[in-house]
């Protein structure tokens, strides 16, 4: 199962890489140029008509490779982990009605002809929708049950139906701030890379070759991509690529038997969440008044003056160590 993995890596690397570069000038053909807000920083102006929907390439490219690694798992290896294939499709499946999602939404952008798609209520509705599809089959094939791992602890806390309230709110919560982490040029697909790379190595650990196929797919489509995406950036996710690795990231914490875990290795993700409530909310109290210069908040960072190549590098350290203190939250 390590070369699989290493394998599927390599692949997705390869096959995001190529269909990127294939990609690219068809979406210029189709002028689909990513529209820039004037309430953001005024110097990504510049960016504005970077092709935009990339996220394509990489679920092209992710989906060839769960496919071909399951078939080659299922004829050439004896595979003992229980609902292996269960795992990856019902997982796989939920990210990919992620990216529906966002590709609805990036269409409706260009329809309109603004950066605005689908409204926040629609887009939510929608990813409920998908939440919930995911959870019903979940528990159908049994694969969760209605207690959740403390992380750090071997304790489960017996949740019995409000489990289910309780991972609608982290999978939606967890899919929106992956998208909200995708503002700069590689941001998103570095950060996403990192969390990857940690599920990689509990799926080793676990022994769980679905997670360690997922998570090594998602690591080879995040690398393959910055190829394109490392700052300046000829090319961007949108909603379509980001809620896909949104899912796929909640994804692979499921199937690691430790929902609250995509909490830890993702801070950067509920950091950027965090901090877009908190400025709204403080703008609503004060009447106009901000706690940062604009959020999210690799925004308010570049407003104090980083470089967007600073601040991936940093976001990424931090991720990275978090990385580390979330492997001792697995207690494994």
């Amino acid at each position: 199962m390590k070369l699989i993995i290493v394998l599927t890596l390599a692949l997705s690397f390869v096959l995001t890489a190529l269909f990127t570069r294939i990609l690219i000038p068809i979406l210029k053909s189709k002028k689909m140029g990513q529209k820039i807000l004037d309430i953001g920083p005024r110097w990504h102006k510049g960016k504005e008509g970077t092709p935009t929907m990339g996220g394509i390439a990489f679920i092209c490219a992710s989906s060839i490779c769960a496919l071909v690694f399951s078939l080659v798992s299922y004829f050439f290896l004896d595979i003992t982990e229980e609902k292996f294939f269960t795992k990856l499709f019902v997982t796989f499946g939920f990210a990919l009605m992620c990216g529906v999602i966002g590709m609805i939404d990036d269409y409706a952008k260009f329809t309109h002809g603004k950066n605005e798609g689908l409204s926040a209520g629609q887009k939510y509705i929608l990813q409920l929708g998908a939440a919930g599809i995911y959870l019903f089959l979940l528990r159908v094939f049994g694969l969760v049950s209605t207690s959740i791992r403390i992380p750090f602890t071997s304790f489960d806390l017996e949740l019995g139906i409000v489990y289910y309230i309780i991972m609608l709110l982290l999978i939606t919560g967890v899919v929106n701030s992956v998208n909200l982490t995708d503002g700069i040029d590689g941001l998103a697909s570095t950060v996403t890379a990192i969390v990857g790379a940690f599920f990689v190595v509990v799926g080793l650990v676990l022994g769980s070759g679905s997670l360690g196929i997922i998570a090594s797919l998602t690591v080879g489509a995040c690398l393959g991509f910055l190829v394109y995406n490392f700052y300046p950036a000829k090319v961007f996710m949108g909603d379509t690529g980001s809620l896909f690795l949104g899912g796929l990231v909640i994804g692979m914490s499921i199937l690691a038997g430790n929902p609250l875990i995509s909490v830890i290795v993702g801070i950067i993700y509920i950091t950027e969440t965090a901090s877009v409530m908190m400025q709204v909310t403080y703008f609503k109290l004060t009447h106009g008044k901000r706690i940062f210069k604009m959020s999210p908040i690799h925004h308010h960072f570049e407003k104090c003056g980083w470089s967007e190549i600073k601040i991936v590098s940093v976001f990424s350290a931090i991720t990275l160590v978090f990385a580390v203190v979330a492997y001792f939250g697995m207690n494994i």
